[in-house]
């Protein structure tokens, strides 16, 4: 159908090194200065009377300033030229000039003046892309870009100049055909994508030597430690979300929700390891071997913990046997509990005046009967969020009322923070002692100690303390 054919054909303009002209004062102006900021051209504005923000983008960048009214022997030697005074008449008057000198011209906003579009790029040079309406829809747009940016590395870049620093060497030993497109492949696809991606150059560069020497090109694998989150699926990262995409292995714990699980590959295995308490399905030995196991066969393998990997994740033990059996990794952070269950609860964790440091703290810890090192900090007034508290929270309240720390201090715990089924409590220290006795929580939960507890939100919460019903 004639509608569905474009009205325009896509290209990239050279002007690395080459003249274009932007003429006009102001926003608009600005707004296409700072656009070609971001390519190599050699820029000229021309305004007699430039706004303060294209006087300083003019200054701080050094680029050549024609400080009259526009004439047509500014277009000399010029490959593009923007009228952007926002005039129809001056705009007008400068395509028609452009025109004459053969020089294709963009008026702004003026889309029957124009002889090219400026597309909404999302730039990873030397990657671009770039999109059109036609003029029909700016604002789908720039929706569409916001899409593809959060699709697309910002290290794409790295990784194409990479492949460009090796495509002599490819050209060289490689024959044409099959062994050449699957060497390319494993490249952009495989273990050289990864480590350059998450900025492992020096490891992506070792990876590339490899695969140009091996006569199938096979690849090696990759594993990546990924925080998933307090649980609900729309705190995921953008990059979590992605490398989900890529994984032929997901490796996941029981707290993670399976429609977070389920944002992987629908053909990637999955493995399930428990590593929760008291239902331990792998042990963390046992979890090491399965990650270095399936890398060294190949495969890029993501270790999907809950909240993030970095704490309390032993994500500590699977990066040493990854770095000991020299399987290249990338660790990537995701929204710890303590943070969504404080977002969640109305509670800052530091505060002016209240609480100027914050303790991640683990209740295992407290099982024993020596004090935890982190209780001193307790009384100097930081605030604790306690991971795995639930089961230990009277042996908790108790050594620190013993330590000196006040019984009125207020206490707030969140179970299955962000998920539906969600619960807050709020009470006091010594409220906690009791917390424990509730048989009707079984969740994940998280324990926040120190005066900034108090701020929850207790038209929300239920006391930490069950209330006991008296007899009839």
């Amino acid at each position: 159908m004639a509608s569905e054919r474009l009205s325009v054909f896509p290209a990239f303009h050279k002007v690395a090194g080459r003249r274009v002209v932007v003429v006009g004062d102001g926003t608009e102006a600005a707004a296409k200065v700072r656009l070609l900021l971001e390519t190599d051209a050699s820029i000229r504005v021309v305004t007699p009377e430039p706004t303060a923000e294209l006087a300083t983008l003019t200054a701080d960048h050094k680029l050549e300033h024609v400080q009259r009214a526009f004439r047509r022997d500014d277009l000399e030697g010029a490959v593009l030229v923007f009228a952007a005074s926002g005039d129809a008449e001056r705009d007008g008057a400068v395509v028609a000039a452009a025109r004459a000198s053969g020089v294709p011209a963009n008026a702004v906003d003026i889309p029957e003046l124009c002889d090219f579009y400026t597309p909404a790029i999302v730039n990873r040079a030397p990657v671009a892309v770039a999109i059109t309406t036609a003029g029909a829809g700016p604002v789908l747009a720039q929706k569409l870009r916001a899409r593809i940016e959060a699709l697309l590395p910002q290290r794409l870049g790295t990784l194409a100049r990479l492949g460009d620093s090796f495509r002599a060497a490819a050209d060289k030993v490689l024959p044409k055909g099959q062994p050449r497109r699957r060497f390319w492949s494993a490249f952009f696809e495989g273990g050289v994508a990864d480590a350059a991606l998450s900025g492992q150059i020096d490891s992506a560069r070792r990876l590339a030597s490899q695969l140009l020497t091996r006569s199938d090109a096979a690849d090696d694998g990759f594993v990546w430690l990924v925080g998933a989150g307090p649980g609900a699926e729309d705190l995921l990262t953008l990059r979590a979300q992605r490398i989900l995409q890529q994984a032929d292995i997901i490796v996941h714990d029981s707290l993670v929700p399976e429609g977070v699980v389920a944002m992987g590959r629908r053909d990637a295995e999955r493995i399930h390891v428990g590593k929760r308490k008291g239902r331990h399905s792998a042990t963390q030995d046992e979890i090491n071997a399965i990650l270095v196991r399936k890398a060294r066969a190949g495969r890029r393998v993501v270790r999907l913990k809950s909240g993030d990997p970095l704490i309390f994740g032993r994500a500590g033990e699977e990066i040493a046997a990854l770095r000991e059996a020299g399987i290249a990794f990338e660790v990537v952070p995701g929204v710890t509990a303590a943070f969504a269950a404080a977002a969640e609860a109305g509670i800052a964790l530091t505060q002016r005046g209240a609480a100027s440091s914050l303790v991640f703290a683990t209740g295992h810890d407290a099982s024993g009967d020596v004090l935890p090192d982190w209780a001193h900090l307790a009384l100097k007034g930081a605030t604790i969020a306690v991971y795995m508290g639930r089961s230990v929270a009277a042996q908790v309240a108790a050594r620190l009322m013993q330590a000196g720390l006040d019984p009125a201090t207020p206490v707030a715990a969140i179970e299955n923070a962000t998920l539906p089924e969600r619960r807050h409590f709020a009470g006091t220290l010594s409220d906690l002692t009791g917390f424990g006795e509730r048989v009707d929580v079984d969740g994940p939960t998280l324990i926040l100690i120190g005066r900034t507890a108090a701020e929850s939100a207790a038209s929300i919460a239920e006391p930490l303390r069950p209330v006991r019903k008296l007899a009839a």
